[in-house]
């Protein structure tokens, strides 16, 4: 794991995020966290060749193909539905984990874009509304994420990106910019601890990558803190 060139100056206070300040700077809308396309019929993906069966020119294309079918989002609600395509979809997730952290010369300007399209795909959603008002980590039972089984490997993938030697910030930062922070920061409202613990780690990669955003992070924080007192 790589660590930024660049020391930031009191990563902890980016932690802490109020839920509550989150949750009181938006109006939340009814919906099922387990964002998915409506589909009259059963999903259907191209199953690809491993990475790690093509050659080391093709890989680029190939990975990018990947990426690019990780769009695809299914109804985890529904239990009996898409079942093989959903294990397809963990698997390719996996290996894509894999070859980020093991890999080199993967990363081209044009990956950038499509990495981060898949990203919010997966994990910019509309949560569901708590079923109390002031949803109390410590006390309230939490209402899990059913997609965990893909959105954790989403999670990791994106640190595995982010934490990349070959990860150009300069390139980066026409992608994860001040929208996407903001979108993040809405995530922080989500009752499952495992996702919360994501962003925590995403929210400190990209704090320390981009020094562009350290100010605009922390003053969001700052903002979230003033509009709960």
């Amino acid at each position: 794991m790589s660590s930024a060139a660049t020391t930031a100056p009191s990563v902890d206070k980016v932690d802490g995020f109020s839920r509550k300040s989150v949750r009181k700077a938006r109006q939340k809308r009814a919906q099922s966290s387990s964002q998915f396309r409506s589909q009259d019929k059963p999903i259907e993906l191209v199953q690809l060749p491993l990475l790690k069966d093509v050659s080391a020119q093709e890989q680029p294309e190939l990975f990018l193909k990947k990426v690019q079918q990780c769009c695809t989002l299914f109804d985890f609600l529904d239990t009996l539905s898409d079942l093989k395509m959903k294990e397809y979809k963990r698997s390719t997730l996996n290996e894509l984990v894999d070859y980020v952290t093991l890999s080199r010369g993967y990363l081209t300007e044009q990956t950038y874009p499509e990495v981060v399209k898949m990203v919010s795909y997966n994990i910019f959603r509309t949560l569901p509304p708590s079923d109390s008002n002031e949803f109390d980590p410590e006390e309230d039972e939490p209402t899990l994420e059913a997609s965990w089984p893909h959105l954790q490997l989403v999670y990791e993938f994106f640190i595995r990106f982010l934490e990349s030697q070959e990860f150009q910030p300069s390139v980066a930062k026409k992608y994860i910019d001040q929208k996407f922070v903001l979108q993040l920061l809405e995530l922080f409202d989500s009752e499952d601890p495992r996702e919360r613990d994501c962003l925590k780690t995403v929210l400190h990669r990209i704090y320390g990558k981009f020094l562009g955003l350290r100010a605009f992070i922390l003053t969001v924080r700052c903002f979230c803190c003033e509009y709960t007192r």
